[in-house]
């Protein structure tokens, strides 16, 4: 399938993922994954839900020291909720990390957000030093890519901020 500017496919996230050799999904489900779910079940990752977004830091900590490969995939509400475990565990171990984070609000560029949790999310991964870009898209999707090699590159955390509900 040719990669679309309107709709973000959860086929076309896994896709990149994959072409990263992630091996792992840390999550928390939400009510706006439905789709993501169903793909992710269908895939070759193994998929590890948690129970609070903090705790997901240090599992994926935890499969990395075991040689794997994962990601964290979270809405961007819990990521402002995992602020210490973020600080201790990502930033000052230095783990090379995708976050994947749900970017709630997000209405497009050059948009006003659509609530706080947008207009927050940004100017925090900015004081943290974690790098992020826009995934709004299947034709943007080649940037889970570029934030995973960055975080693998540096030994520090990427972000890829999902500006839109994933589809089918």
């Amino acid at each position: 399938m040719a990669p679309t500017t309107q709709n973000l496919q959860a086929a076309s996230v896994l896709d990149e993922l994959g072409r990263c050799g992630v091996t792992h999904i840390v999550w928390l489900p939400d009510s706006e994954t439905g789709f993501m779910y169903q793909a992710m079940m269908r895939s070759p990752f193994a998929i590890v839900p948690v129970c609070r977004e903090g705790e997901s830091f240090a599992i994926a900590a935890g499969l990395m020291m075991g040689g794997a490969r994962p990601v964290v995939l979270i809405q961007s509400t819990g990521f402002f909720e995992s602020g210490d475990s973020i600080r201790g565990l990502v930033l000052d171990l230095k783990l090379p990390l995708l976050l994947m984070l749900g970017y709630r609000g997000y209405l497009g560029p050059n948009k006003p957000p659509g609530d706080s949790a947008a207009r927050f999310l940004e100017p925090i991964l900015d004081a943290w030093g974690i790098p992020h870009k826009v995934v709004d898209s299947d034709a943007s999707c080649h940037l889970i890519s570029e934030m995973y090699q960055q975080a693998q590159r540096t030994s520090h955390p990427a972000a890829a901020l999902m500006g839109r509900e994933y589809r089918g």
